[in-house]
């Protein structure tokens, strides 16, 4: 058994969270001078080790170890949201970072190594994945040179040329160096905590398929024109919501969600009758058949409200992921690990959110473990997760990487 020193991972993780503390959170956004703090001090802990580290031209942080024998490639992202948790990323980049160190402090291991890599922009402040598609070799300079802040502070290009990254080579991964891809990550949900487990072992990652939905009435006075007049864009609007909400769960599995997650009736007045209606959607789950129901009963749904009138109605795609699935393998190393270290406290699962594994899962056998979030809380600076999980899964992750360099 590889171990990890759980007080040493602790310890980096609670140094870690004070580059730009927020509350009881921190605010890193992208390509900050807090997220580039951050990304300097990982580079450092890396050095230490004896991994060569560089901070790329797409800000992924990327330490190398030295070795001839078989390694692992681990990390996560080390950005935050905005004003958000101290966790999200943060845990899955330390974990990697002490399975390294684990790895090369035990004789046993002899000559393997765990790579650990920093993704950038996984939180999508200028993009989607841009780090881990960088690594790939699957982001293009058009794609660099059209990406922009969400928050306004301007394009990706000048945002990397402040911190003399922009033109600086970018790393991309040598397959043929790797027995496997390694993720940890806060579940940013409440069912482990609900469920009394520790661990989370991955199966799937969810795919997320977008929607852009569009109602057209005719913009007219609220006094004056008759309810039998009128072509209400938001009440139109309001129906197609209300048939997905009856419709959707016929259609769905256990795991599936689906989020109404921005409406705009235009002008937007109180004494107008909105002449236009918009609505952003989305759902989520880990089967290809269940996404297709779920993009079926959402047209049959549109199409019907257009038939019906007086307003004309219209759904365009915006954009659609595949589900990935983790590889089986992988994931039992993580599972015996767990009836090691934390028997009975393990609970095999799909994800729900996004993760870089999502990529990496297309290149390489790849497995993503998750610990509890209190309250499943995400996305948010009150996110938190015990000490003596934190531990816990620091201690699981590390050994499960022990056991697959020492498969042959």
């Amino acid at each position: 058994m590889v171990r990890a020193n759980t007080e040493r991972a602790l310890r980096d993780l609670y140094e870690l969270r004070e580059i730009g503390a927020y509350k009881t959170g921190v605010h890193r956004p992208t390509l900050s001078p807090e997220d580039m703090e951050a990304r300097r001090w990982l580079a450092s802990k890396l050095e230490e080790i004896g991994h060569s580290a560089t901070i790329d031209g797409i800000a992924n942080v990327f330490g190398r170890a030295p070795g001839n024998g078989p390694h692992v490639l681990a990390g996560s992202h080390i950005e935050s949201q905005n004003h958000s948790g101290w966790l999200d990323g943060a845990l899955g980049v330390v974990y990697a970072l002490e399975a390294a160190r684990a790895v090369a402090e035990d004789p046993s291991v002899n000559g393997s190594g765990v790579d650990v890599i920093a993704f950038s922009d996984e939180e999508g402040h200028f993009g989607q994945f841009l780090g881990s598609y960088s690594f790939l070799g699957e982001l293009d300079e058009a794609t660099i040179d059209e990406s922009t802040d969400r928050s306004g502070r301007g394009s990706l290009r000048d945002n990397l040329a402040n911190f003399g990254l922009d033109g600086k080579e970018r790393v991309t991964m040598d397959p043929g160096r790797y027995k496997a891809f390694f993720e940890a990550h806060i579940e940013q949900g409440g069912r482990l905590e609900r469920e009394d487990f520790t661990i989370g072992v991955v199966t799937s990652i969810v795919a997320i398929w977008q929607y852009h939905i569009i109602v057209e009435g005719a913009q007219n006075h609220a006094g004056t024109t008759t309810m039998a007049e009128r072509r209400d864009a938001g009440k139109a609007m309001m129906q197609i919501w209300h048939r997905i909400e009856e419709r959707f769960p016929e259609l769905i599995d256990t795991h599936s969600v689906w989020t109404a997650g921005n409406v705009v009736l235009s002008p937007g007045g109180p004494s107008i009758i909105p002449g236009k209606a918009e609505m952003w959607f989305q759902f989520r789950d880990a089967e290809m058949p269940v996404l297709e129901r779920m993009q079926d009963g959402l047209f049959e749904i549109v199409a019907q409200i257009d038939a019906e009138g007086p307003c004309s109605a219209r759904v365009e795609p915006l954009g659609r992921s595949t589900p990935a699935k983790m590889d089986s393998e992988i994931q039992n190393a993580l599972v015996d690990a767990a009836a090691e270290i934390t028997p009975d406290r393990a609970l095999v699962m799909p994800s729900g959110a996004g993760h870089d594994a999502q990529n990496m899962a297309r290149h390489l056998p790849s497995a993503m473990m998750f610990v509890p979030s209190i309250g499943g809380i995400s996305h948010h600076w009150t996110e938190n997760t015990s000490d003596d999980d934190i531990k816990d899964g620091a201690a699981v992750f590390v050994d499960a990487i022990g056991k697959v360099l020492t498969q042959h």
